[in-house]
């Protein structure tokens, strides 16, 4: 692909788009025919996303853009990048299946506050493995973000015999994420690979991934599985979702990943609304009240971290 001039309106746009699709997903899950387990719809929305990002791909190779395939790429990178695209497919589509049976036991609104604790897992990273230490108001924040959560997987009740098993199911999926993340984007600066190439292995391996997995632990779930994927709602999940990602990374390539994480903070309000309007659920005062304190968390914790990057790097594309 071409090299693009940055433009924070473009990326301002593509990260609210983002926000959009992010709101929807949860409740697209949850609107699939009753009787379809998530395991089988796991796989079909996969199989969906590798088919919608096969075009993408087909284009950017046409355009001249080779990236993995590029003569640039030792026979020693090609090796580790097969076994990276196999790891990570693998954690992706995991954390696909728990995300869609998270969303259906935790409830939408629960699923989508509760995967807001991606910052968390990525401190742990940081603070593991980059030593990179925190600041008093960092850790004033951690703490009231997982206070908040605990809050919330219990239902308003702080008693840990209300914490919801499938709450806990939810949070996984942001820590398979953060996991993935951070070895794709350490092949990223490695390798000529693309975002597009990433997203097509990626979706790919997942879809083969969960196809092994329903044949191992529920062989009488394939035919399930082949099934749904002629459901409408696995077309558009997995729609939705590439679309998310592709989205996503555009919106990077025009601000900083602070400004897009900000903007696109706020999508579990989005899920609310639209979870009482096509589900018919019910929010509850305590779940309002946590997303407020989750987002307000967030918010601080990427000022904080913001404070700490030198002048003129902040602002680099």
């Amino acid at each position: 692909m071409a090299n693009v001039a940055p433009s924070a309106w473009k990326g301002i746009a593509f990260s609210l788009a983002s926000l959009m699709l992010l709101g929807m997903m949860p409740i697209v899950s949850n609107l699939r025919p009753s009787g379809t387990e998530a395991l089988p719809f796991a796989f079909a929305l996969s199989v969906w996303q590798a088919v919608f990002a096969l075009p993408v791909f087909a284009v950017e190779l046409k355009a001249g853009t080779k990236g993995i395939f590029s003569d640039r790429l030792p026979r020693a990178g090609r090796g580790r990048m097969i076994a990276v695209g196999l790891l990570t497919g693998a954690i992706f589509g995991l954390s696909t299946y728990l995300y869609v049976l998270g969303v259906e036991k935790a409830g939408a609104a629960n699923a989508a506050i509760g995967m807001q604790a991606y910052p968390l897992f990525a401190i742990l990273w940081e603070s593991l493995f980059l030593k990179r230490h925190k600041s008093p108001l960092e850790l004033v924040l951690t703490a009231t973000l997982i206070v908040t959560l605990y809050y919330l997987g219990t239902g308003g009740t702080f008693l840990i015999s209300g914490l919801s098993p499938w709450f806990l199911v939810c949070l996984c999926v942001p820590l398979l994420w953060s996991v993935a993340h951070v070895i794709i984007k350490e092949e990223l600066g490695r390798t000529p690979v693309t975002p597009v190439q990433v997203t097509l292995f990626r979706v790919v391996i997942s879809a083969l991934f969960l196809l092994a997995v329903l044949a191992l632990v529920m062989p009488e779930g394939v035919p399930a599985g082949f099934a749904a994927i002629f459901q409408t709602m696995s077309v558009v999940m997995g729609l939705v979702y590439y679309l998310e990602l592709i989205v996503w990374f555009y919106a990077v390539r025009h601000i900083d990943v602070s400004l897009a994480s900000s903007i696109t903070t706020p999508w579990p309000a989005l899920t609310m609304v639209l979870a009482v309007l096509f589900l018919d659920d019910r929010i509850e005062t305590y779940q309002i009240a946590a997303l407020l304190v989750v987002v307000a968390c967030i918010y601080g914790l990427t000022l904080a971290g913001l404070r700490k990057v030198k002048p003129g790097v902040a602002g680099s594309a």
